[in-house]
């Protein structure tokens, strides 16, 4: 299945695709609101500000898989816009890994990340860079958001 047509649903249940962003820079990042690692929410908001209106989105995609989510998706909405802020789109629960595997999470997971490794996601806020060329870069959970390396793959793929 080509990226772009993968079915996504919106936190607040509306239906679109991956396509809908097909002409933006995209970080794609499983996040979870009870995690250690939520204040990367705080970064994810400030690269969405900083970079937003020159063709970059972050697209939020919640996940229970790790037992650290929210249980409604009006808690999760109200979390993540109360405690930080949050104006980037956000999706509907998403298993990322496993037999229900959510069909972007099967394209993204054969990405590998700067050691070469593919598969599984490891844990929270594992982050992809996806851009309109379709070149994807994954990081790895414990890298920021805002990390150079991210960084320099959002800026290096936005329209000059």
């Amino acid at each position: 299945m080509h990226l772009d047509d993968i079915p996504l649903t919106t936190l607040r249940g509306e239906t679109t695709t991956f396509g809908a962003y097909a002409d933006q820079v995209k970080l794609v990042v499983n996040v979870a609101s009870r995690c250690g690692l939520a204040p990367q929410y705080e970064q994810l908001e400030a690269l969405q500000r900083t970079y937003g209106e020159r063709g970059f989105t972050v697209l939020g995609f919640p996940s229970n898989q790790f037992l650290q989510e929210l249980g409604s998706q009006d808690a999760i909405a109200e979390y993540c816009s109360a405690t930080w802020g949050v104006t980037f789109p956000m999706f509907a629960k998403t298993r990322v890994n496993g037999r229900s595997q959510h069909p972007l999470y099967a394209e993204l997971t054969k990405a590998p990340d700067a050691s070469g490794k593919a598969g599984r996601i490891t844990w929270n806020f594992e982050k992809f860079v996806v851009t309109p060329q379709g070149a994807v870069h994954r990081f790895r959970p414990q890298t920021r958001p805002d990390a150079p390396e991210v960084v320099e793959v959002i800026t290096a793929a936005l329209p000059r």
